[in-house]
């Protein structure tokens, strides 16, 4: 048998979607959980990095979200960070009992929770490192003076420092600073690798109860909404954190009106900012409010809006 077999995971203790058998006959491990990566997402899927644990992106996704590894010769592991989806494959022998098909069933889902434990705990580590190093770099930093993207975006630096010619955009996770983001001159952007992203923020003021908490994506968007609102912000970074987000401020600020303040996406099919962005605040009783940017390219956020001469607040 060459199409893969999926059946259903272990329910919510094991927290696997699916399994997907393909017959040892005929493929290897390698092979099963190329098959199954196919059959799930297509084909085109590329695997990046030489270690255990590799990196893929999904199909219309910008970010290798994806994950996959190969845990013995018979069990392989994928998944999304992005959805939490997760996968487990195993090769099957169609000779078996149904018996010795449930126990090799069994040794994978042991197989596949000991190595996302260990996963797990590698992650945290790596995390807990680059966190130190986001703290290094954040006190060696200085106010900035003059950086070229805030004055090109219109908007004052805010909670931002500078390190020779890189602004540096503070991530926290409620608790204290975890990552940076740091935007060059033309306006790239990077995180510092091996750091958090996932349900952190950048903050920008104080919340007060008497006014709208706001959710948007990036940094120049969310001085925009502040200094036209008054009203405090946490800039996701990306379309993919707004939910991870909201539910964090929801659990944090049970009480708070929340708006997330999407990116519109016009340009590209989906248009993720909105669609993402209204998932988000279904999701914590908020409401979901966008630019209307329609037809007009390469404006997207609400700082566009700002620059075009039209009212934000």
């Amino acid at each position: 048998m060459s199409t893969p077999t999926k059946t259903p995971g272990w329910g919510s203790r094991a927290r696997f979607d699916s399994i997907i058998e393909v017959d040892q006959l005929h493929h290897s491990i390698d092979s099963a959980l190329a098959l199954a990566l196919s059959d799930l997402y297509g084909s085109g899927i590329t695997l990046r990095g030489n270690g255990q644990w590799q990196r893929f992106q999904p199909p219309g996704k910008r970010d290798p979200d994806g994950y996959a590894a190969i845990l013995s010769p018979e069990v392989a592991l994928f998944g999304r960070w992005d959805s939490g989806e997760q996968h487990l494959v195993v090769l099957a022998d169609e000779e078996a009992s149904d018996a010795e098909r449930d126990q090799r069933r069994e040794r994978a889902r042991q197989a596949a929770m000991e190595a996302r434990e260990l996963r797990q705990a590698a992650l945290a580590h790596q995390h807990a490192e680059t966190a130190e190093r986001a703290r290094a770099l954040w006190a060696r930093a200085m106010q900035s003076q003059g950086h070229p993207y805030p004055l090109r975006k219109g908007v004052s630096t805010g909670w931002t420092r500078q390190l020779g010619h890189l602004l540096l955009v503070p991530l926290t996770d409620g608790s204290g600073l975890v990552n940076v983001q740091t935007i060059a001159g033309d306006g790239t952007k990077r995180f510092l690798n091996g750091g958090r992203k996932k349900g952190c923020y950048h903050p920008i003021g104080s919340f007060d109860t008497s006014k709208p908490l706001l959710i948007c994506e990036g940094w120049a968007t969310g001085m925009t909404l502040h200094e036209a609102t008054g009203s405090a912000v946490a800039c996701a970074m990306d379309a993919g954190n707004l939910l991870p987000v909201a539910r964090y401020l929801r659990n944090r600020y049970p009480g708070a009106s929340i708006i997330v303040a999407c990116d519109n996406d016009h340009a590209t099919p989906g248009n993720p900012g909105i669609t993402k962005g209204k998932a988000a605040a279904e999701a914590v009783g908020g409401r979901a409010i966008w630019p209307a940017l329609d037809g007009i390219a390469g404006a997207t956020d609400y700082n566009d809006l700002a620059q075009l001469g039209e009212e934000v607040a």
